[in-house]
């Protein structure tokens, strides 16, 4: 049996559209002629707080939605989960992001930022990118939230994937000596990256979390380096 939402809420496209009319009626003009300022003025700061609170929905569905496929994996997880995650009606999730599939997509999409090697000096290449990701990891509770979801579903790890694959292999293959290898260098460098993230920032096991950044760089660095530039293994 098909399941009905909830009746709307203050978050709502109805109770949006109702503000909006309610700021132009006569009795708004009136309230805001008695204040001092022009129903248009009203109307101009309503128009203005409508986007600043649509991006607070938003952000709170791709919270909630990131929580919940991490916890649930994205078979499992339900658009009314995580709606009732985010203290919103399941219709706003629908409005804004279409399906489960649209939302998984929006919660999962991650710039890596990666560094242009080719300015940086050759033998700094491996601690350049441990160091970015070490940062980017610290800063960033999307990756890490992805990273959950790609350990519990093939969703997630299809994901991953591609981010990985798409982002990394063009910055390996302008700097690498055999370019043609970027591929199989790029999983490489993956494996000692994604390795300690799960370690460190998922699984939190106690060495991999009491290393501080600059021992880890010191570690891995190598490792990376030489998959960067050994024309052979």
């Amino acid at each position: 049996m098909a399941e009905h939402a909830p009746p709307a809420t203050a978050d709502t496209p109805a109770a949006d559209a109702g503000s909006a009319t309610d700021a132009g009626s006569p009795a708004a003009a009136r309230e805001a002629a008695a204040r001092g300022v022009s129903a248009r003025d009203v109307s101009a700061a309503e128009a203005v707080a409508r986007p600043r609170r649509s991006d607070a929905t938003r952000a709170a569905i791709l919270a909630a939605a990131r929580d919940r496929f991490a916890a649930d994996g994205y078979e499992r997880a339900t658009i009314r989960a995580i709606a009732r995650d985010a203290d919103i009606d399941p219709s706003m999730v629908m409005r804004y992001y279409g399906n489960k599939e649209g939302l998984f997509a929006a919660a999962s999409e991650i710039d890596l930022r990666l560094p242009d090697l080719t300015g940086v000096p050759h033998d700094e290449w491996g601690a350049r990118l441990v160091r970015h990701f070490l940062e980017r990891w610290e800063s960033d509770d999307v990756l890490t939230g992805v990273v959950r979801v790609g350990v519990t579903n093939e969703a997630g790890a299809e994901r991953m994937r591609g981010v990985f694959a798409d982002q990394l292999s063009p910055v390996l293959a302008a700097v690498c000596p055999v370019p043609e290898e970027a591929p199989t260098r790029a999983v490489l460098i993956s494996a000692q990256i994604m390795g300690m993230a799960l370690c460190r920032y998922i699984l939190h096991i106690p060495p991999a979390v009491g290393l501080s950044r600059d021992e880890l760089v010191a570690w891995l660095a190598p490792t990376v380096q030489r998959y960067l530039t050994a024309e052979r293994p």
